[in-house]
């Protein structure tokens, strides 16, 4: 997608903090951390939310949802952390590129 925010990025148009990069993945630290650790987690193919997946995004999924905790650990988050995948509008999803949040180690980090 030529106008996506996190294609910009995945492009290098846009600068981001990198914590992790793959083939397939691309991991930065959020502009509008809402704790003292807050990733973005987003597969480098462009898919709009958590709602359009089928089955031929099972393996990026996966992938996302692994290296998840890995990076948390990483990133001191040694107590614990949260993942959280906002989905369409209704789901509060402001960029429409399908992204997962981890974030944590602060003690204001709201409970749901």
């Amino acid at each position: 997608m030529d106008d996506c925010l996190f294609c910009k990025i995945v492009r290098g148009e846009l600068p981001s903090k990198k914590a992790y990069e793959d083939d397939d993945v691309l991991v930065f630290h959020d502009i509008h951390p809402i704790a003292p650790v807050h990733l973005l987690l987003i597969p480098k193919l462009h898919v709009e939310s958590l709602a359009s997946c089928d089955a031929k995004h099972q393996a990026i999924l996966g992938k996302l949802m692994l290296l998840a905790p890995r990076l948390a650990l990483e990133q001191g988050l040694d107590q614990g952390f949260r993942t959280m995948i906002n989905t369409g509008h209704g789901g509060g999803q402001e960029v429409f590129h399908l992204h997962l949040h981890v974030f944590g180690g602060g003690e204001h980090i709201p409970k749901i």
